[in-house]
């Protein structure tokens, strides 16, 4: 089976590092004719975007725009400035994310909650709107949300965290429903991917590898070859579905295994 994303126009949210910049690097090598990789930062999206071309993506097929995953002003901005540039906004992937809430939920900061609420759950509405209204009104397109394994199932210090993510589940689900039958929209739940962002699960990477029945962490690489599967045509019949990328670790859950 060939996935390939020829001729579309893909915006990455988060894409200066880990899953974000691995996703934006599949979607270019699968032929995607614009690329825009967006980050809070300034320095960091533009490293990324140095990254990205040292490894054969065409310049002139990369946008590169700081913003702001929670802000709709942010959002409305990147998806005019994509259309733009490229004519359109085929394929939208939520994967800006944020995890500064550690703690069970009776000792957790609420404030910190509400940033990693923010950032994980209200954001993916806001680019999704933008992307909508913009373009895949008009002409359709594919949204890709990534959750968490967390938002399938509780851990003991992360439960704000899963909250937001099982939540981007549901909204996944509301959202195919809603846009249906021309936008599709899927997500993919990670398992621990040794990212910065999911450090602190993999600080001990023995123990964590030994949690998942495939025996390793996973890879930004392995999140995003689901991702663009998702959003391309290969994936023509599927909406709504949140697929684990877990290396079997939702599977041994539910069975008690793990």
């Amino acid at each position: 089976m060939e996935v390939s994303v020829e001729g579309k126009v893909v915006i990455v949210t988060g894409a200066s590092r880990g899953i974000g910049r691995a996703a934006a690097l599949e979607f270019a090598r699968s032929g995607a004719e614009g690329v825009t990789i967006t980050s809070r930062k300034p320095e960091n999206i533009e490293a990324a975007a140095a990254e990205l071309i040292e490894a054969g993506v065409a310049s002139d097929r990369l946008l590169v725009l700081p913003a702001r995953a929670d802000s709709e002003e942010s959002a409305d901005e990147t998806v005019a400035a994509t259309v733009e540039r490229f004519g359109s906004c085929d394929i939208l992937v939520n994967n800006a994310g944020t995890n500064p809430s550690a703690g069970t939920l009776m000792e957790v900061d609420l404030g910190a909650s509400d940033k990693t609420w923010a950032v994980n759950l209200r954001a993916p509405l806001l680019w999704v709107r933008a992307a909508y209204r913009a373009s895949m009104e008009k002409s359709g397109g594919s949204v890709v949300n990534v959750s968490s394994v967390g938002g399938l199932r509780p851990s003991p210090i992360t439960g704000s965290y899963n909250i937001s993510k099982a939540g981007l589940v549901h909204m996944t689900r509301q959202l195919a429903f809603e846009l249906a039958p021309t936008v599709r929209v899927n997500a993919v739940a990670p398992g621990v991917v040794k990212t910065r962002l999911s450090e602190m699960l993999w600080r001990d990477e023995p123990a964590a590898a030994r949690m998942h029945p495939l025996g390793r962490l996973g890879t930004p690489e392995d999140i995003a070859s689901a991702i663009v599967f998702l959003a391309s045509d290969a994936a023509a019949w599927i909406t709504g579905v949140t697929l684990p990328v877990d290396g079997g670790l939702t599977e041994a859950s539910s069975s008690g295994i793990a």
